[in-house]
């Protein structure tokens, strides 16, 4: 294949044939950092290809941020977003490959067939909003999503271009010379405070972004970028021509201030009341094919911007998953009831608990027939508020729902109490720590902590702005985005130190529980996937216990016996390819190479004992012996993206999207029993995250999409 040249604004010498070991076919669009090329694998496999501009790869300070952009690109590889194939940010030219996926951008799409009609725009924002909850999960804020950076694939549109940068000449600044993304899909606060952008800046590119598919224009509209910034900081959005039915919800994405945008769950939850018939249909009528002579749109890391872009790379926050909002309200009691007595019927004592929004429907009976345990459900909320996420703590369990925490009483089910919390981006079980629960619900609300015993506040305490949040042990842990970290007492709500941890630019925690003397555990991956650094810090000081460079694209997921559990990914898909034992005492490492790789089983990885349980997205219950160095077992559930495995040393259990629990014999890898589905009125959406089974005296203990919380007997999961 003859090279080929960049006849765009920054036209260079000849472009290379390869970039690794991806051929170069065709150009697909270029951007300001560089061009983005069709690529094929050795193997045949189609790639996106982004090969930077010669000038920039000369300059240190844009190879810093093109790593940040590949990181981050790395983070939400997942099913609204094209996935790393490979990058090489060393590279002579640093270069990233993405999965190839057919389908013309937003902005081809309403360039070509014009504005789209209702029931495309409510798929459109649907879609959308999933991504960004997706995104926002695992901690990264998008801060570029525009028209152009919307790819409409047969299944849905996909998010791509996490990082795009401007150079130091960008035609606006801010006072530090930076300033992320493009004017017309820019949010108030990127222009006043751009070192404080979070996720509710996605939000608002998003309202932007639907009034571009709804109209051609944007709800700020000027040839000058200067005056659209005007605009955008002070004046009213233009939503002429947005559907009536849509337009307040778009209005609100637009708000000023970023505590009165809705989050990506609300958005879900108010689409589907805009229309009752909500329909999930493809909205892109036939996928893009490329043409090598007149190639089209960009499928991969950045495509031609349809406004002046002023970007830089996009920053990784500690933000976990968004927490949706309540999405229904129960049925009537005579129907709960009813429900209860054709579950009775079917030979399942099953007790449920509803309340009317104050006060209990009545006391739940959870007695089975011999006086021992047996099954009950609760309905905790009258308003319903999608998948409980649950822990147990004392000797009750501890539950939040979007707006709410509250406790229930393991042997029954009733409610202990209930407390109203701030709207909140993330969705975490509440925790007990200092002797008080910490809702863990919110990055953008002050801290609080409640009596376990009433749900009352012993405490509240405004932080500064702060990136991520991990309780472990008798404190909390906050991020800022500058990679400080400031510790705070539970039990007091005092800052006890503030320090930056040596080797890991911005720290992200993990903790396990059962260990004797809790860490906090954070991983730094190299940006060619090589190396990660694991650190272990001691939370009440901040201290490093240990620090260790490790091999390969690592992810800690467990703790026991003194030894550190680490899954190691391949470069493609995410995919967990080995386990990794890592013993801080002895230095000593062992690594167990699967098979067969476990489809991002990274998030979804359970450890007990000498035992590594592995869920993968496509429905693998992988059981790895670190003792024996080798998998033991294997089991195909059906399940898409399982909770996080856990086990008591006989049964291995996981919680389904639907609201399943599995029960699985955790020596031979055979499935025992599950109970019924759960998925309640909302059977369109699929739960941000699923909270893992607790396993408690015997019991187990789970939450369903249809915001009930319930109990079985763990010992025989064929009786479910």
């Amino acid at each position: 294949m003859a090279p080929q040249r960049d006849a765009g604004a920054d036209a260079e010498a000849e472009l290379p044939e390869y970039a690794g070991h991806y051929r170069l076919e065709s150009r697909l669009g270029s951007g300001g950092m560089g061009v983005v090329h069709l690529a094929r694998s050795t193997s045949g496999m189609r790639v996106a290809v982004k090969v930077v501009h010669a000038p920039y790869a000369r300059d240190p300070e844009f190879r810093g941020r093109f790593r940040q952009e590949v990181a981050a690109a790395r983070r939400v590889s997942g099913a609204f977003t094209a996935p790393v194939v490979d990058a090489d940010p060393e590279a002579g030219r640093p270069w990233m490959a993405t999965l190839f996926i057919p389908g013309p951008t937003l902005s081809e799409q309403v360039k070509r067939n014009g504005p789209m009609d209702e029931p495309q725009l409510r798929r459109l924002m649907a879609g959308l909003a999933e991504a960004l909850r997706d995104i926002h999960r695992v901690g990264v804020v998008h801060r570029d999503l525009k028209p152009s950076n919307v790819l409409l694939a047969e299944d849905g549109p996909k998010v791509i271009d996490f990082g795009i940068s401007r150079p130091k000449d960008s035609e606006l600044r801010t006072e530090t010379g930076k300033l992320i993304g493009t004017p017309p899909f820019m949010a108030p606060e990127q222009f006043r405070r751009p070192r404080e952008v979070g996720p509710a800046a996605d939000v608002f590119a998003l309202g932007s972004l639907l009034v571009h598919a709804a109209t051609g224009r944007g709800p700020f509209d000027s040839d000058s970028p200067y005056v659209v910034a005007y605009q955008v900081v002070h004046d009213e959005p233009d939503l002429t021509g947005v559907p009536e039915s849509l337009a307040p919800l778009v209005l609100r994405c637009l708000a000023k201030e970023p505590e009165d945008r809705p989050t990506p769950d609300e958005l879900m939850r108010e689409l589907r009341s805009v229309a009752a018939a909500y329909d999930t249909q493809v909205f892109v009528p036939a996928p893009r094919e490329e043409r090598a002579e007149t190639p089209r749109a960009p499928a991969g890391p950045s495509e031609p911007s349809e406004a002046p872009e002023l970007s830089e790379a996009s920053e990784a926050t500690g933000r976990s998953g968004p927490a949706g909002r309540f999405v229904r309200r129960l049925g009537k009691r005579s129907g709960i009831v009813a429900g209860a007595l054709c579950l009775a019927v079917a030979g399942g004592l099953v007790a449920v608990q509803a309340f009317d929004g104050t006060e209990p429907a009545g006391t739940p009976t959870a007695q089975s027939a011999s006086g021992g345990f047996g099954a009950w459900e609760a309905v905790p909320s009258a308003e319903g508020g999608g998948m409980p996420q649950c822990s147990y703590a004392a000797r009750r369990l501890l539950c939040a729902q979007p707006g709410l925490v509250f406790a229930v009483d393991p042997a029954d089910g009733s409610t202990l109490w209930r407390h109203p919390v701030e709207e909140a981006v993330r969705s975490e079980p509440p925790v007990v720590s200092g002797g008080l629960v910490q809702p863990e619900v919110g990055l953008l609300g002050p801290l609080e902590a409640l009596d376990p015993a009433t749900g009352e506040p012993e405490w509240q305490q405004d932080m500064p702005a702060y990136e991520g949040l991990r309780t472990v042990g008798d404190m909390m842990l906050l991020t800022r985005s500058d990679g400080t970290v400031t510790g705070v007492d539970s039990a007091t709500g005092r800052t006890t130190w503030t320090r930056r941890i040596p080797g890991q630019p911005v720290p992200y925690f993990t903790s396990f529980a059962g260990e004797r003397r809790p860490a906090a555990y954070t991983a730094d991956q190299s940006a060619d996937g090589r190396r990660t650094r694991v650190t272990a810090v001691d939370p009440a000081s901040g201290e490093v216990r240990w620090d260790a460079d490790l091999a390969g694209t690592l992810t800690p997921v467990g703790a026991a016996d003194g030894s550190v559990f680490l899954v190691a990914e391949g470069m493609t898909y995410n995919d967990v390819k080995a386990v990794v034992r890592y013993t801080p005492a002895t230095g000593a490492t062992r690594r167990v190479t699967l098979p067969i790789p476990v489809e991002q089983a990274s998030a979804s990885t359970g450890v007990r004992g000498d035992t590594v349980f592995l869920m993968g997205a496509g429905g693998s219950l992988v059981a790895v012996d670190m003792a024996a160095g080798k998998q033991a077992w294997r089991l195909e559930t059906g399940v898409s993206r399982g909770s996080v495995p856990v086990s008591d040393g006989r049964h291995v259990y996981v919680t389904a999207p639907d609201g399943r629990l599995l029960g699985v014999d955790a020596r031979r890898g055979k499935l025992l029993g599950q109970t019924r589905p759960r998925l309640g009125a909302d059977s369109d959406t699929v739960p941000a995250s699923l909270p893992a089974p607790l396993v408690a005296g015997g019991h187990v203990y789970a939450g369903a999409p249809d915001g009930t919380v319930f109990g079985v007997a763990g010992r025989d999961p064929g009786a479910w």
